[in-house]
């Protein structure tokens, strides 16, 4: 199995969740190869050149811009489609994709 997290600007997030939800790739309702799809709201420490879209974060004593945080979980087989199709469906703007190997998973029951 593989874990997909991804940092999208939050303009974009309700695009990605769309189509991740029409592509037929991944049935989240049931949870047959895709598995606990969550999406956060995130600060990241502002690095960008687009001022408008930071403010300051009292919490952190640092200038911050916000971003949606996806995170999935797929068989192997789907990881490259996943991810290539949230890269998509993301643009434009900024924002990445990781892929990584679960090296195990247990389910709680």
């Amino acid at each position: 199995m593989k874990q997909i997290k991804a940092f999208i600007h939050p303009h974009r997030i309700n695009l990605v969740t769309e189509a991740l939800r029409n592509s037929g790739l991944c049935d989240i309702s049931t949870g047959t190869r895709c598995y606990n799809l969550t999406v956060s709201t995130v600060q990241r420490l502002f690095t960008g050149t687009d001022q408008a879209q930071q403010r300051y974060s009292v919490d952190l004593a640092e200038p911050v811009v916000a971003e949606s945080k996806l995170e999935l979980i797929c068989e192997d087989d789907l990881a490259d489609q996943i991810a290539a199709l949230i890269a998509d469906a993301g643009k434009p703007g900024p924002g990445w994709v990781f892929t990584t190997e679960i090296q195990s998973a247990l389910k709680i029951i």
